[in-house]
This record gives C-alpha cells, structure tokens and sequence, in this order.
C-alpha cells in the first residue's frame, strides 16, 4: 500500500545574504500579497531592489538567514516519526526552497496518491494561506487524492500548547506581567473586504484568554510595509501605551507564527524589546513552538483527523 503524503505549507524564507533580494522579488510577485496587474514582476523587481539592503541588515542581526526552511524540515522529519511508516512528510515553501512544486515533485516521483495539506498558518489569510493552498491546488488537481487542513486558530491542543509555554514563561518571568498576543498584521483594506484572518487570531487569543482566566492581556499587530493603512493597534503603539500606563513588565506570545524567523528573532527579540526598555518596560518573548514535542503532537493528531 502506498504512502500518505504530508506538505507542510509554510513561507519560507532566504537562507543567505545573497538569497534576500530573490526571496523578496518571489514574496512580491505574488498577486495574494499585492496585486500590481500588469505590473506585477517590474513592481515585484522595484520593490526588492529598494528592500533588500534593509532586509539584509536585519538577516545579518539573526545569524545571515532566516531559520524557517531548517525548523520546518525538522517539523516535517519530527511529524513524520509521530505518524510512522505510512506517511511521507515534507515542507512545501511559497516564496523559497524546498518550494511547494519541490514537494509535489518527490511525491510524484514516490508514487504517492493520497496527501494532506497542512497549513502552517494556524489562523486562515488570503494573502498567505489561501495563495499557499491553490499553488497546491493547481500543481496537484487531477494527480493526488487531497484533502487540506487550511484553518486551525482554536483546536484545542494548539490552544492548551500556546498555556504551556506561556505559564512556563510566568514561572521564568513573573506572572504579575501584561499579556501582549501579537499578530502578523494585514492591509487595512484586505480586513474591510472580508478576509477572516482577524476574527481567527481573535478567536485564538479568546481560547487561550478564557482557559487561563488572563487578566491583564491585549491583541496587537505587527511587520507593517508600505505607505497603506494596517489593523490597529500596532504592536510598537502597544508597547508604549503600556509603559504610559505604568506597567513594568510584559511577556509577549507570538499568536500567529509557530515558528521562529525574523518576525520573532528580529522584530519583538532586537526591535521591540530594544524599545520597551528605552521606555522602562522589561520585554519578554513566550518561545515559538518549532519543534516542542507537545506540538508536533498537534500537528500529528490534525493529520489523523483529517483522514
């Protein structure tokens, strides 16, 4: 009997210097992200070529890469253990390698006809998982059996690992701290039009408010681009109408990335904790999930589910 395929959908990231200005052209080439019409690649080129010395100097503060394509090839070999031998799990990236035609490929060459799509944005977004799931879609339609696994923002073990790590962060921190659950923003006019991924980190952070009974906690947003109006409030504006307000001290859970790269290592790790203690306020991040044993048994009971 064959295998069952597993694609773990997830960004991607460059995993060199040299790697950033394709990683970024690849990101903005993509209409999901901004649509330019007609004008996608030349904007997609522009863009990357004003970006990429930035960006480069923010890779070189984490180590000169982004981690993502290591802990997600581990999440994947980790998965594959939990589920046995009659799974073949890989990771499918949209904007890097191992890229989603990558996966489709060994699949293919394994002989493999069932595979689950899993979605490693826990909470559903156009931009990203809805771009990520019909890439799949078009290269898979009519080779595979397939089912997709593209929204997960309050399962419950996902929810009882985000408690673990943030009540171990108590026991390390303190738990007299303010919860700050912080989310990858979107453009303001993506919300306006529909798209669910707000009400989803909403209903992520409610899980977790509601079962720990949280008292001092708030929503905010971060890794704003561009001159367009984002979802408010921002994680940096957060940060500082918390020293304002005299609080000391905040541990801050990174809602909607389960795995560390730039948004973690580079943003809330050097930016906003740099910041917050300019302002007296003592910063903390709760750890990513990546390869906590406890997660990849969430990520292994979602695949049995789904079959």
């Amino acid at each position: 009997m064959s295998k069952v395929g597993v694609l773990l959908l997830n960004m991607g990231g460059p995993d060199s210097l040299e790697a950033v200005k394709p990683f970024l052209y690849n990101l903005f080439s993509d209409p999901y992200i901004a649509n330019f019409g007609i004008m996608q690649k030349p904007m997609a080129w522009l863009i990357s070529f004003l970006r990429a010395d930035k960006v480069k100097k923010a890779y070189e503060r984490i180590g000169g890469k982004s981690p993502l394509k290591e802990i997600t090839i581990d999440q994947a070999v980790c998965l594959e253990n939990a589920l046995g031998s009659g799974f073949k799990v890989l990771a499918g990236m949209s904007y890097w390698y191992p890229f989603i035609e990558d996966g489709v490929d060994e699949f293919k060459n394994s002989h493999i006809k069932k595979v689950v799509v899993l979605s490693l944005y826990p909470q559903f977004c156009t931009a990203t998982t809805l771009s990520a799931v019909e890439r799949f879609k078009k290269l898979a339609n009519g080779i595979f059996e397939f089912k997709i696994i593209d929204s997960w923002c309050d399962y419950s073990l996902f929810i009882d690992v985000w408690i673990q790590q943030i009540e171990k962060s108590f026991e390390k921190y303190g738990s007299d701290a303010f919860v700050l659950f912080s989310a990858h923003g979107i453009p303001y006019s993506l919300y306006k039009k529909g798209d669910p991924y707000i009400s989803e980190v909403e209903r992520t952070v409610r899980a977790i408010v509601s079962k720990m009974r949280l008292k001092q906690w708030k929503i905010c947003y971060q890794s704003r681009t561009g001159p367009v109006q984002w979802v408010k409030p921002s994680t940096e504006e957060t940060i500082e109408a918390l020293a304002k307000n005299g609080i000391k001290k905040t541990l801050v859970v990174p809602v909607s990335f389960v795995s560390d790269h730039i948004e973690t290592l580079y943003e809330i790790d050097i930016v906003y904790k740099e910041k917050a203690n300019m302002l007296g306020l003592d910063l903390y991040r709760v750890p990513s999930l990546n390869t906590l044993p406890e997660f990849i048994e969430v990520l292994k009971n979602l695949v049995l589910d789904s079959l």
